[in-house]
């Protein structure tokens, strides 16, 4: 008997939806940080073993009131996974406070397939406030499955998955066994470029970058050994944003770039050599023309 179905991960911004698909994963395939809206793009990764083939479905958080068409798009997304589930899984932040008003729920009633209400970061709660939690988010849904886990830590992980395995539905692989993501390699590239952003720059610059891969070569150094040959340019909405990203002299983006490339090299298994570029299009988190160009909407 096989088993194969789609899971689809929804919540808020920063509630550790990446950081759990990691974990489930065993692999570090979503870009992760302590900042919201990290994920920007619907990533499918695949978990497969002899019985069983996992589809999961990796959004951005949902934001409740969207600055730019770009966050409408990333709004998008999450709509989409409503329809396209076998396994839904709510994944909420006990540290964070819900109302009843609040996007996640006003989602609940379309939700008609086997729902989990995942509580993450456990690890920061007493047992008391998670009962009283559980108490509330009962009332709010008739859930299939209540599961805490601390992603992070990987606690609670391994029953989760033995219950997504439970409820998925009887059927073929519907990729082929080595796949483990829908995604380029060149994409992955660029997600790990705009992590380093996240993490180097402050304030609104990381959120007004994107980061697209022009050129990727696979080449051998005058050794033998396998090197990638990466140009990558980093998009920003204001002529001030780019001066703040190569920064004094050249140093910031000297020390992005180094951050990038070890990054990606850990990805890739191989030597990188990058080079960035920093370019201006203005007010681009609004243009649909350069949201498409920029792979939002698909």
């Amino acid at each position: 008997m096989h088993k194969s179905g789609f899971i689809n991960i929804i919540g808020r911004p920063n509630v550790g939806k990446s950081t759990l698909l990691n974990a489930l994963l065993g692999e570090r395939m979503s870009i992760i940080t302590n900042k919201p809206q990290t994920t920007r793009h619907r990533i499918i990764c695949i978990l497969n073993d002899e019985e069983h083939q996992l589809v999961f479905s990796d959004t951005p958080g949902i934001i409740e009131n969207p600055s730019y068409k770009m966050q409408e798009t990333m709004n998008n997304y999450v709509q989409s996974t409503l329809h396209d589930a076998d396994i839904m899984m709510v994944v909420i932040d006990p540290t964070q406070e819900y109302t009843d008003d609040d996007p996640i729920l006003k989602l609940l009633p379309k939700i008609e397939m086997p729902c989990f209400l995942v509580i993450n970061k456990t690890d920061l709660i007493k047992e008391p406030e998670l009962m009283k939690l559980l108490l509330w988010w009962r009332e709010k849904k008739e859930f299939t499955e209540f599961v805490p886990i601390s992603a992070l830590k990987e606690r609670g992980t391994e029953n989760l998955l033995n219950l997504i395995k439970k409820y998925t539905p009887e059927g073929p692989a519907f990729y082929p066994k080595d796949q483990i993501t829908d995604r380029s390699e060149r994409f992955f590239v660029s997600e790990i470029i705009r992590e380093k952003i996240l993490l180097n720059y402050k304030q609104e610059i990381p959120y007004s970058c994107e980061v697209i891969v022009e050129s990727f070569k696979e080449t051998k150094t005058k050794h033998g050994e396998d090197l990638v040959k990466i140009e990558a340019s980093i998009f920003v909405a204001r002529k001030t944003q780019k001066s703040i990203i190569i920064g004094k002299g050249g140093v910031a983006i000297k020390k992005l770039g180094t951050a990038a490339r070890y990054g990606i090299e850990k990805f890739l298994q191989k030597k990188v050599f990058l080079e960035l570029h920093v370019k201006v299009k203005d007010n681009w988190r609004d243009d649909e023309r350069l949201l498409n160009h920029f792979g939002y909407g698909k």
